[in-house]
């Protein structure tokens, strides 16, 4: 094989640097050409991606707010001792005894504790608790409001139709209380049912000011306008409280949006940012003209110096480049002259890095086609010996094999036909059990050698068994390993008979890529724990504790699950076997053997033997 010569420029190295150049200058040419029409686009998106980390910024600590409302209402649901003291005083417990007084108060106070617990480190909030009966407990003094007020609100009634944990939230009201009334002039309300099973037994109401959100957006916003909506686009909290109640203009989002739109002062960017629990959603409104100012400014700068950094890159790189590709160079010297013979020559090459691993793979797998050379030479001298072997030993097997020819032959002449068959039948088993130079026969040999063995017992035994056979033409030829259905044969009669008149059926069919083989009997059957023991003797795999006694007194001594064993060792995991039996009506073990392509020599090598 000739071997063209090595060139500088169809090297790798060399194709793999002008490539590289070419894929660093065009991107950059391209780049500085589009870099006034491309700057407005980058611009235009970095605007709005700030507008929407701002947005989030806030929306993160808005949810930590209504969280925390939550937090407030969950706890009063799901506290075991608060909703046991309040379901109590529901249902109009009576405290009675010379301490009714004071039990009563206790109960009182604990609830009132929990809710002052509740809210002392976070941030302040109103909670109002109304049970059925008409008691109420606060974290306020009622002085300030009469929480029984709440009971005349228009909402009140829907909450009747809330179920499990749902909460309504109530959005922005005028503030009730008047200590907050002059800082905040609206506040922020939710509201839950407490059940005890589907039977309201109180309710409770938890109040935020609308100020705590808007300090939020003063405070994180700054440069936009920023507004919390209800789901019908009305503002419930901004920094302007005169906008608060009022219908926001531009549509709503299901999702998180961030969009130009054109207003009466000009373009702003309008971000979304929905809250799932409440159902509300954050917008905000940034200007333009003042979102984009320092961007473009940013942008201009970073054109220059990227313009010079580039320069130095690319010099760097072709330095870097050549030093990297050096080792591939030599490698493939090293893998010119191994093409033209010689395999002592090695690259040396080492390193850490994918080079260097494969650098000492190449080196290695020379060291390794030396040895397999070397293994493959020993090999075929074996080889040759045991040929030679094999055929010296097939001396006394054929020899044996005629003298029981000739005596069945004897045995015909003076008219013993019965003892005649036995020895042909005989005869044939100790052939297939005898030659083991191939472990593969066509399936028709298989049945031939069952069929005999059936014989064979039918005369030792005094009642015979019927052996039924139903083959699919097409796979007489699938090629199987020696003795696999004798052992499940010669269970079936020992086992399934009792060594009784009865019929043995053997079927065979072709599917697909497929053979399935079943072997059933008419016999007793098995009882639910007989079954599930074999089942679990035919799923086991690997080696076996207590291997089996390959001398007994049986004919083959190998048993079913060994043959299963086999089965897997010759097809692997495509190979399928199941037991079903019923007590009374027999025993059937079904075989799926896959269509293994052998090739001919190895299947029907024997058939000429």
């Amino acid at each position: 094989m000739s071997v063209k010569p090595w060139h500088w420029s169809r090297s790798f190295r060399f194709r793999l640097m002008i490539t590289s150049v070419v894929c660093l200058l065009v991107p950059a040419f391209i780049t500085l050409a589009l870099y006034n029409m491309l700057t407005k686009d980058a611009v235009k998106e970095e605007a709005m991606t700030q507008s929407r980390q701002k947005l989030q910024l806030v929306e993160g600590y808005v949810s930590n707010l209504l969280d925390y409302m939550l937090y407030i209402v969950n706890t009063v649901q799901h506290d075991s001792e608060m909703s046991r003291v309040l379901k109590e005083i529901a249902a109009g417990k009576l405290y009675e005894g010379a301490n009714a007084e004071y039990e009563k108060y206790t109960d009182w106070m604990r609830i009132i504790n929990k809710i002052e617990h509740m809210t002392v480190y976070g941030d302040k909030a109103y909670v109002t608790i109304l049970l059925t009966d008409g008691s109420t407990f606060t974290n306020y003094s009622t002085d300030e409001y009469a929480p029984n007020n709440l009971r005349q609100e228009p909402w009140f009634e829907d909450l009747n139709q809330l179920k499990g944990v749902q909460s309504l939230w109530l959005g922005t009201s005028p503030t009730v209380f008047p200590n907050d009334r002059r800082s905040s002039p609206y506040q922020i309300s939710m509201a839950r049912t407490l059940r005890s099973g589907i039977t309201p037994y109180g309710y409770v109401v938890v109040t935020i000011m609308e100020r705590q959100v808007s300090t939020i957006f003063n405070r994180l916003a700054e440069g936009q306008e920023t507004m919390l909506l209800d789901g019908e686009g009305r503002i419930l909290s901004h920094l302007n409280g005169e906008r608060i109640g009022q219908t926001f203009t531009p549509s709503g989002s299901a999702a998180p949006v961030s969009e130009i739109v054109e207003l009466e002062e000009g373009s702003a960017i309008l971000t979304r940012q929905p809250h799932t629990v409440t159902g509300w959603e954050l917008v905000s409104l940034t200007p333009y003209k003042a979102a984009v100012f320092q961007l473009n400014a940013i942008f201009n700068r970073i054109a220059v110096l990227q313009l010079v950094s580039f320069v130095v890159f690319l010099l760097l790189f072709l330095y870097l480049l050549g030093s990297f590709t050096r080792p591939l160079v030599r490698l493939g010297k090293v893998a010119e002259t191994v093409q033209r013979g010689n395999l002592e020559v090695r690259s040396h090459i080492r390193g850490h890095d994918e080079i260097g691993y494969l650098g000492s793979s190449f080196d290695l797998m020379l060291e390794h086609i030396k040895e397999m050379l070397a293994e493959v030479m020993r090999t075929q001298s074996r080889k040759r010996k045991a040929e030679l072997a094999m055929l010296q030993a097939q001396i006394n097997p054929h020899f044996l094999f005629n003298v029981l020819n000739s005596i069945r032959m004897k045995v015909m002449r003076k008219g013993d036909m019965d003892s005649a068959e036995m020895i042909s039948s005989l005869s044939k088993l100790l052939r297939m059990t005898i030659i083991q130079d191939k472990g593969m026969i066509p399936l028709h040999e298989e049945l031939s050698m069952a069929a005999a063995y059936v014989k064979l017992m039918n005369m030792r035994q005094k009642e015979e068994t019927e052996l039924a056979l139903d083959i699919s033409p097409e796979v007489l030829m699938l090629p199987v390993p020696r003795f696999f259905i004798q052992p499940l044969i010669e269970n079936a009669i020992i086992h399934g008979l009792h060594q009784r008149v009865g019929i043995i059926a053997i079927t065979a069919v072709s599917e697909k890529r497929r053979c399935i083989i079943a072997v059933r009997d008419n016999g007793q059957g098995m009882d639910e724990s007989t079954l599930q023991t074999l089942q679990d003797k035919l799923a086991w795999r690997g080696e076996r504790p207590e291997p089996p006694d390959q001398t007994s007194g049986r004919f083959s001594g190998i048993g079913v699950a060994n043959v299963c064993e086999r089965m897997r060792l010759a097809y692997g995991e495509e190979f399928g076997v199941q037991a079903v039996s019923h007590p009374g009506k027999g025993t059937t073990i079904t075989m799926s053997i896959p269509k293994a392509e052998v090739e001919e020599n190895d299947v029907y090598s024997h058939a000429g033997g």
